[in-house]
């Protein structure tokens, strides 16, 4: 009964008031939902399952924890943060576009974080701003995030040299992004506005593009160093199915 709550709530409620609603759901899910078939390592609590993620018929099965909201990608990220960089320990100068509800409360609270979050619509942002034209000088960060942004905006050439611009030589990028593994070349085209075009097209009803195998080179025209990271070949197999990690998806962990 919850699974299907969960699934008609992700098809039918405008996604802020997903987010308003998802608050008190963080707070009792944890409790009715403990067990230890997976573990979200973010705040290493067991649940007997997650929450299924997606839109129309896309869904994924035990993809959402219910104590952090994060998503397979999400937890991917912190793993790989945790034990292949010193970004929960060492002093940083932090910008975080669009920041992921799992980590924004989380890295607020980080006091060896000086963070600094953006965005175009969101009320919670530090900062308002387009970033395909970031108002900030040049070599100003340690770590820039920008997750599931570049797929959004008109134009990604432009985005990826900006937050190339404002990164310090020698600081960390992540940018991760919806890509097909199986797509040798990105497709995008910014005129498509019809939703199930896009949709059928890039992946999801607002999305101006589906970023394939060359993604790594759009990020390195940008300025970028590029590094593949495959982190599933650090953990073993239960380990992998017990974080519910995404299967395929490779790390582009960039340097400038």
């Amino acid at each position: 009964m919850i699974t299907k709550a969960i699934k008609f709530a992700l098809n039918t409620i405008p996604r802020p008031w997903l987010i308003r609603l998802s608050y008190p759901v963080q707070w009792a899910a944890p409790i009715f939902l403990k067990g230890d078939k997976f573990i979200d390592p973010i705040d290493g609590r067991g649940y007997r399952k997650f929450f299924p993620y997606g839109y129309g018929d896309s869904q994924r099965e035990n993809a959402l924890s219910p104590g952090t909201n994060s998503l397979e990608r999400h937890r991917l990220l912190w793993l790989y943060l945790k034990s292949e960089t010193d970004f929960l320990t060492a002093p940083k100068k932090v910008m975080h576009i669009a920041p992921e509800q799992c980590f924004y409360g989380r890295f607020k609270k980080m006091k060896n974080l000086d963070y600094t979050t953006a965005d175009l619509f969101s009320p919670l942002a530090d900062m308002k701003f387009d970033v395909q034209d970031i108002p900030l000088e040049n070599d100003v960060y340690d770590v820039v995030f920008c997750n599931h942004v570049l797929e959004h905006v008109d134009d990604a050439n432009k985005a990826m040299s900006e937050l190339c611009r404002i990164l310090k030589p020698g600081g960390l990028a992540i940018m991760q992004v919806p890509q097909d593994p199986d797509l040798e070349k990105t497709i995008e085209d910014p005129s498509i506005t019809d939703p199930e075009e896009r949709h059928r097209l890039f992946g999801q009803y607002d999305h101006v593009r589906l970023f394939g195998q060359d993604y790594p080179q759009w990020l390195e025209k940008a300025g970028f160093e590029v590094e593949a990271i495959d982190y599933s070949e650090k953990l073993s197999a239960e380990e992998f199915n017990k974080y519910a990690l995404p299967k395929r998806e490779l790390l582009y962990v960039c340097t400038k």
